[in-house]
């Protein structure tokens, strides 16, 4: 039987895609009496810096919103069991299960690469959605504040940015973030999955409850800094019923936009997340399953371009039409290109770095 882990989303740590090599645990009978002396120590979070060598990842898919991203960490101590980066962690040779949410990867020379990249001749600006593979704001943003040193240098050139997290830490960061909505240079999106705080921790355990999240949301909006949700992920016969009540709650905090994605089930995601229903849903998770395989064409994930965020079938065209029918009771804008632009033009290049001196030059 597939056990929870207090505080983790995971259930354990399935090896990921690329491994030559796997092991699999087998009950030989020794632990039917187990006392506290086996039992399984408490997983702690270790996290590691990373020199990176590029910091603006670039995509061409035509169904998200942005084509420049930036992340500050890999692996997020979050730990949804539903996240779509989890497979990332496979090309580090680490577990998409557990070591995606306990061995957090902090590129430490963040901003100086952001600047240096903004630097470059013929750069265009196009606005960088920061936090998208892994959340900017996950617990471990408290102590190192990366992000906070990315939307610096966001300030200092003006380039314009978006934001989306299900982490209230980011109140932190008003003080640089209403002075840059005055320029139209930002925005802000909160994940809110469920507005029960007992089936958000089970979901994504070391996230902001849904109630810090709306608070955060309001007092955002009362900065003068656009806010909005996003319902994400959908998840058939968990969370869906909720829909309609996360909007309200999200407009009530001052959102003015909203979307919604179902459920993904990348790699290495679905055999995670089908533990995780078996861990906290072993009744349901049969059925959970059966709708997914049927949003998917037959299988746990398709991931074409525009059917993958929504899904195909009875179900989809019902949860498209209550999403439709919901945001227009609650005035939300009625489409991503009725969202409030960003914009470009206020733009101002960093300086070039300055080359070192000559050998026994004085200053």
């Amino acid at each position: 039987m597939t056990t929870a882990i207090k505080g983790r989303g995971a259930t354990g740590s399935m090896p990921g895609r690329f491994e030559v090599t796997t092991a699999e645990a087998v009950d030989d009978g020794w632990l039917q009496d187990a006392s506290e002396e086996f039992a399984a120590p408490r997983l702690r979070t270790q996290v590691r810096a990373e020199t990176a060598r590029s910091i603006i990842s670039r995509n061409r898919s035509p169904d998200v919103g942005f084509n420049q991203s930036v992340n500050p960490y890999r692996g997020c101590e979050h730990g949804c069991s539903y996240c779509f980066a989890r497979p990332t962690h496979a090309y580090l040779n680490l577990s998409p299960g557990l070591d995606f949410e306990t061995k957090i990867f902090a590129k430490t020379n963040a901003a100086e690469l952001l600047r240096q990249e903004l630097a470059r001749p013929g750069y265009v600006p196009q606005p960088i959605a920061l936090g998208i593979n892994t959340d900017a704001y996950q617990p471990i943003e408290r102590t190192l504040g990366l992000t906070r040193q990315l939307i610096e240098v966001m300030a200092q050139t003006r380039h314009p940015f978006s934001l989306i997290t299900k982490n209230a830490l980011v109140e932190r960061d008003i003080d640089l973030l209403a002075p840059l909505a005055a320029q139209q240079l930002v925005s802000v999106h909160f994940s809110v999955t469920s507005l029960d705080p007992h089936l958000s921790a089970r979901l994504e355990p070391r996230a902001s409850a849904p109630h810090a999240r709306l608070r955060a949301m309001r007092r955002l909006s009362q900065a003068g800094i656009p806010v909005g949700v996003m319902v994400a992920p959908v998840i058939p016969w968990i969370n869906d019923a909720e829909l309609e009540a996360v909007l309200e709650a999200a407009r009530d905090a001052g959102a003015a936009t909203a979307g919604y994605v179902l459920l993904r089930l990348p790699h290495e995601v679905a055999p995670l997340f089908r533990d995780w229903l078996q861990a906290h849903h072993p009744q349901r998770a049969a059925h959970v399953m059966s709708t997914i395989n049927q949003l998917r064409g037959g299988k746990d994930y398709d991931a074409a371009f525009g059917s993958r965020m929504r899904g195909k079938g009875v179900y989809a065209d019902l949860l498209s039409r209550r999403f439709a029918l919901a945001s227009k009771r609650l005035g939300f804008a009625a489409s991503r290109s009725q969202w409030p632009a960003l914009d470009c033009s206020r733009f101002v290049p960093p300086p070039p770095p300055r080359k070192p001196s000559p050998q026994g030059e004085l200053f």
